[in-house]
This record gives structure tokens, C-alpha cells and sequence, in this order.
């Protein structure tokens, strides 16, 4: 039994990792299912949803639509089909835009959209296996929309290509805008998640939708941050998206993503507990297993929070390990510009109590500190250089 509990770690796989949520509608699920996990989560909202009943736009769509009938409407959300179906109620229109979608063909771009467009008394044509706007298009295309008039859900991101497709195939194409973002009003939570990332205080940005990348990206360009940002998404803040098109607005930066095979957020996070463990630095030290995390180290499996200047100083041990490191260059690595190394000692101090292995860390005297790297990893360093 005692074995079973050593091995059984009471942290969760995302335990020591700080994750951002730029989501603006189910930040809350997304943020749970993180912490469930062992994550801490910045929330940082990047856009907030115009009322549908407040857009003028999707109105006069709707209207349009209920005026003359499309042949074909390709529904892409369920949130948004129902927020439609919810919006034209609240003006009085709900029963006629029913009427005039039963006169419809239908294409549901999935599961979720095909449950919303029952639930709302319809029946669609067909749905895509594969849930992808691609496969819709493809469909559209290979029985041909020349003379057709189509009707597209749009949800606040851009479907590349898909619309400029039908329209090149001779389709008319009405766009449905079934609600639209705006930036959000309280924009304080996304400037400390863009300090958290240039300060590399993050481990982890998911994005659910492309917006809310643009978004993020467009308020660092106002804040002259944008090439800090960039580099730290390129290389030491790991951006994750739900899925291909959510990744557009930061691959057209440069910017690499890691996406799930399954466009959901449970996949999305089970893809962090994989990628953010394999990422961290594992070193064998004074007879230890040392696993340096974003905000934590495990030692031997448990799990130790330490204080942002001691995670600073490790790192700094970290990237040569067994070598010494001067008080001099350990002082630069700290948050702040003081120059009294004195502040390194008590910081040494505060690391090694957070450990709860003083020994992990050596100093030598009058040169500075250096990790305890085991012996035979230690040749294996030296060799390496």
C-alpha cells in the first residue's frame, strides 16, 4: 500500500504549469477543466459576444431570409443556430423564420448544430462525419451551386475560402452574422496576460476561436509588445488552439501551434497534460529526480510551489547543469534590476526551504552556486560540452 501511495501522485499532470483562457463564452468550463488538472489559469477574456438581440445586421438578414428563401442553409454552431432561433423570437419573427427553414436543404456542420436544428422542430440533410466546414464544401461543390442561393451561418470566424468557393461555383451567398465580437470592455485581464507571456510567467495560451487571437495579437501591437509576445509564443509559451482556423490569425504570424486531433476542450486540455510534462527539465541532482515546472518543482513526484525569484534562480542553475553560477549573473536573472547580491542569498535561501532539500544546491565559496548534479550525469554534461 505504502508503494501504491508513492506512486499515485496527489497533484494533477498540469500541476506547476500556469495556463492562460482567452475564451470568452465557456472560460469558466475551459478554466475548470484546467484546474481539475492541477493547472493555475490567468483568465483574460479577449472579446466580448454583441446581444444578438441587439444586431442590427443579423436582423436584416433574417428578414431577408424570410422574405425569399434560400434553397440551401448551412448551419456551423449550435450556439449560434439557437441564439438565432432565441433572437428572431424576441423580435416576433421566430415562427416565420421557422416556416421558411422547413422549406429548406439543411447541412449541419456537425453533431452539436444537428441537435440545435432538431430541438428547433427542423431536420437537416446531412451532416459531415468529420464536423469539417471542408467536407461541407466539398459536397456543395461536387453536386454544384451555380444559380443556387445559400445562406451561411457565420459565427465571429472566418471560414477561409469557404464563402469565395460558392460564390466562384455561381452561388449567391447570404451571410447570417449569428453574433459578432467586439473587444472586451475591462481590458486589464488580457494586458497581464500579455505581461504574464513576454515575462514568460506562463507556460500555456489556448485559444478557442480566431478572434480572440487577433485580438490578442492587435492589443500588444497597441502596446508595442507585439514582437515580445510573438517570441514568446514562438518559443517558451505554448500556444494551443481547439483547432486549425482558431490557429490562423497566429500562423499567419509565424507562430507554430499544437492543436487535438478532436476540435473540443476536452481534448484541448488533454493535450496540454501531454505536452506541458514533456517540456519540462528533468535532471537527476544530489540523489533526487528534479522536475522544474512553470511555478513549481517536483521533487521525487511531489509536488513544491516556489516563489517567482526562486524559479528565476533555477533556471538560471538549470541551463548549465553542475556548473557554477556567479552571484553576479544569478542577480541579473531576478526579477528587478537591484545590484545588492545579497538579494541572491536570500533568495538562495528561500529556494532551498521550498525544495525541502537544502543539498540540491551547492554553494562554492566566493564563485557562487551550482546544482548537484549526480555524478554520472555529470560526466555525461561535461562530455557533452
Amino acid at each position: 500500500m505504502d508503494d501504491e501511495r508513492e506512486q499515485s501522485p496527489e497533484h494533477g499532470p498540469l500541476a506547476g504549469f500556469t495556463v492562460g483562457v482567452t475564451a470568452a463564452r465557456r472560460a469558466d468550463e475551459l478554466g475548470a477543466l484546467l484546474e481539475r488538472r492541477g493547472a493555475a489559469v490567468l483568465h483574460a477574456p479577449a472579446l466580448r459576444i454583441v446581444p444578438l438581440s441587439d444586431d442590427s445586421e443579423l436582423l436584416a438578414a433574417t428578414k431577408e431570409i424570410i422574405g425569399r428563401a434560400p434553397d440551401i442553409a448551412v448551419a456551423t454552431t449550435a450556439i449560434g443556430f439557437r441564439g438565432w432561433v432565441e433572437a428572431a423570437d424576441g423580435w416576433g419573427l421566430g415562427e416565420d423564420l421557422l416556416e421558411r427553414l422547413r422549406e429548406v436543404r439543411i447541412l449541419a456542420r456537425g453533431p452539436k448544430v444537428k441537435g440545435a436544428i432538431r430541438a428547433a422542430g427542423l431536420t437537416e440533410e446531412w451532416s459531415p462525419a468529420s464536423e469539417s466546414m471542408a467536407e461541407v464544401l466539398d459536397r456543395l461543390l461536387e453536386e454544384g451551386v451555380d444559380g443556387l442561393r445559400i445562406a451561411v451561418q457565420l459565427h465571429g470566424e472566418p471560414l477561409p475560402g469557404f464563402v469565395e468557393s460558392l460564390r466562384a461555383g455561381g452561388a449567391e451567398v447570404l451571410g447570417v452574422p449569428v453574433y459578432r465580437w467586439l473587444p472586451p470592455e475591462d481590458i486589464g485581464p488580457v494586458d497581464r496576460l500579455i505581461d504574464a507571456a513576454v515575462a514568460r510567467t506562463l507556460d500555456a495560451v489556448t485559444f478557442t476561436s480566431a478572434p480572440a487571437a487577433a485580438s490578442l495579437l492587435s492589443r500588444a501591437e497597441e502596446r508595442g509588445l507585439a514582437d515580445d509576445l510573438l517570441a514568446a509564443l514562438g518559443h517558451d509559451v505554448l500556444p494551443a488552439c481547439v483547432g486549425p482556423v482558431t490557429a490562423l490569425p497566429l500562423q499567419a504570424r509565424g507562430v507554430d501551434t499544437v492543436q487535438p486531433e478532436r476540435f473540443r476542450l476536452g481534448p484541448l486540455v488533454q493535450l496540454l497534460c501531454r505536452e506541458l510534462p514533456s517540456r519540462a527539465r528533468t535532471l537527476p541532482v544530489a540523489g533526487h529526480r528534479v522536475e522544474i515546472r512553470g511555478h513549481a518543482v517536483l521533487v521525487d513526484g511531489e509536488l513544491r510551489p516556489v516563489p517567482p525569484a526562486g524559479m528565476s534562480l533555477l533556471r538560471a542553475l538549470s541551463r548549465r547543469p553542475g556548473w557554477v553560477v556567479s552571484r553576479a549573473e544569478l542577480l541579473r536573472a531576478l526579477p528587478g534590476t537591484g545590484r545588492d547580491e545579497h538579494a541572491v542569498e536570500t533568495a538562495m535561501a528561500r529556494l532551498r526551504t521550498a525544495l525541502g532539500a537544502p543539498k540540491l544546491i551547492q554553494t562554492v565559496v566566493k564563485r557562487g552556486y551550482r546544482l548537484a548534479l549526480d555524478p554520472a550525469a555529470d560526466a555525461k554534461y561535461d562530455a557533452a560540452v
